[in-house]
């Protein structure tokens, strides 16, 4: 069986489960907008990344396609007076079209210039120095070399150099042909990315160098990224993984970032665009304080008024169940008032009203269903002079004990009834019963008291007996009194006390 719950506790868990509901909504909400915000900033550093990819590949690819052109020339045409011109020339031009390129040169074995795009011949220079010099002397690979950052000995601007390998006729090393890119070029690019104001791009070299950081910081262009945490996580990496965002803490000033990371196409070089965790989640965190405020004030009000709701209901149902506890209390004591109004104190018996109204009600009902009722009376015999030698308090124990015994022998079906009539006589009421059954009960109680053997000294029989008088009818509608009844079974308690008492005496039958 299930238990059965008060409105109270109803209500109590209905507000509770709001007010949660509520607050877990809000939590839910929150953490779902945090990782909307989250993924939002990944495409967004994602799609920089891209096109700082796709911009520093095709930057270097057009600087590059000049340089293989320059190469096959020189090697297919040789370096006399006509092709240097031409050469420098083609230089020129290329530097003119192309705004990235800081200048193209050409160096012997020794590093020393043979051309350039400036047309200037100046011998005091020479990069046999250079890293990307040292690389293609020591290196027979073909292809282009994107060098380490440097200050340009002729421009004193940072640049990235990229060159190729020229060879001699018989494959050995003679010499290099460089093209510098500005390091402007790329800073002027990476600034047009809102990236906030704590956030960073960086293009970095597949060995770990620096290559160019926006903030641009001169001091670290140039500068080995290999314990950087960026790093690490990317050289850890390779194939398509190599493209992909993590967060991080920056090399530089110890920020969390999100770092979108990803490779050039052609080129030894990875871009990363960074945004700041703590900047992109500011936002989210001052919308959810607000809204988290606004929810748990609004929680707050659903639980003070449903508290308070909660308290009405309580104390109403207090109320009513003081209603019906009263309510109950008067029930009780108006059947306790009713069964006293109806029953005999002495005897517990019914008393006489109760037995005049269920005679009219037996009587009626006979008279509806051509019934037979029958009536017994019956009287205590000599009971005066009981009560002369023994008192009337032994008189009332008699009473006591003749209708306990009487109660317990009379039938108990529905409409029986035992009722003291009067005095010391008492009558019992049988529906739908003819005069032998009436007789029965009558001589069966009569039996049991003289089978008791009372004393009684004032009895010529010398104990407590019993005279009874039985009579029945069956009402006809019209012709019948209840009255006739009690008459009728008087009479026959009459003839048995003339008979000598302690005996049962039966009535005539009562005809219409």
């Amino acid at each position: 069986m299930f238990k059965r719950y008060s409105i109270t506790f109803w209500a109590t868990v209905f507000v509770t489960v709001v007010c949660l509901s509520l607050v877990a909504l809000d939590v839910w909400r929150s953490i779902d907008a945090r990782s909307g915000q989250l993924q939002e900033m990944e495409r967004l550093s994602a799609n920089v990344a891209r096109a700082m990819a796709q911009q520093a590949d095709d930057t270097i690819k057009a600087a590059d396609t000049s340089l293989a052109d320059i190469v096959e020339r020189i090697e297919t045409e040789g370096q006399d007076g006509k092709v240097l011109v031409r050469v420098q020339k083609q230089m020129a031009a290329q530097v003119e079209n192309l705004p990235q390129l800081v200048g193209l040169f050409v160096y012997d074995e020794r590093g020393r210039w043979v051309v350039n795009s400036r047309g200037v011949q100046n011998q005091a220079y020479n990069n046999a120095d250079r890293e990307y010099f040292i690389y293609h002397r020591n290196h027979a690979d073909r292809g282009p070399h994107v060098g380490n950052p440097v200050i340009s000995r002729s421009t004193g601007k940072w640049i990235m150099p990229v060159s190729r390998r020229l060879n001699r006729a018989d494959g050995s090393f003679g010499g290099v042909v460089l093209a510098t890119l500005d390091i402007d070029y790329f800073r002027r690019f990476y600034q047009s990315f809102d990236v906030g104001n704590r956030g960073a791009v960086a293009l970095v070299s597949n060995t770990g160098v620096l290559m160019l950081r926006q903030p641009f910081d001169s001091e670290r262009v140039g500068g080995s990224m290999r314990d950087s945490e960026l790093f690490r996580h990317y050289a850890a990496l390779s194939g398509a993984a190599r493209t992909g965002s993590a967060f991080l803490h920056s090399f530089h000033d110890g920020e969390v970032r999100l770092n979108s990371y990803r490779p050039l196409e052609h080129y030894p070089l990875f871009v990363s665009a960074a945004l700041s965790r703590e900047e992109m989640l500011e936002r989210w965190r001052r919308d959810t304080f607000t809204r988290s405020v606004g929810v748990v004030v609004l929680a707050a009000l659903i639980g003070f008024f449903g508290k308070r709701l909660v308290d009405q209901i309580r104390l109403r149902a207090q109320t009513e169940a003081a209603l019906r506890e009263a309510r109950d209390a008067l029930e009780s004591a108006n059947r306790t008032l009713e069964r006293q109004a109806m029953q005999d104190g002495l005897t517990g018996l019914a008393n006489r009203r109760q037995f005049d109204v269920t005679l009219g009600n037996e009587f009626s009902r006979a008279t509806r269903h051509a019934d037979t009722l029958a009536f017994i009376m019956i009287d205590v015999d000599y009971f005066k002079q009981y009560n002369d030698v023994y008192g009337h308090s032994a008189g009332d124990e008699v009473l006591r004990a003749v209708s306990k015994l009487i109660r317990a022998l009379t039938p108990k079906r529905p409409g029986d009834l035992t009722a003291r009539y009067g005095g010391e006589e008492i009558g019992i009421l049988l529906p739908n019963t003819d005069i032998e059954g009436a007789q029965a009960v009558a001589e069966r109680i009569r039996l049991a008291v003289e089978q008791l053997q009372m004393p009684h000294s004032g009895s010529p029989l010398g104990q407590v007996t019993l005279s009874s008088g039985v009579a029945t009818m069956s009402p006809k509608r019209g012709v019948h009194a209840a009255s006739m009844l009690v008459e009728a079974a008087d009479k026959a308690l009459y003839v048995a006390k003339s008979a000598g008492r302690n005996r049962v005496c039966l009535a005539p039958p009562v005809d219409g």
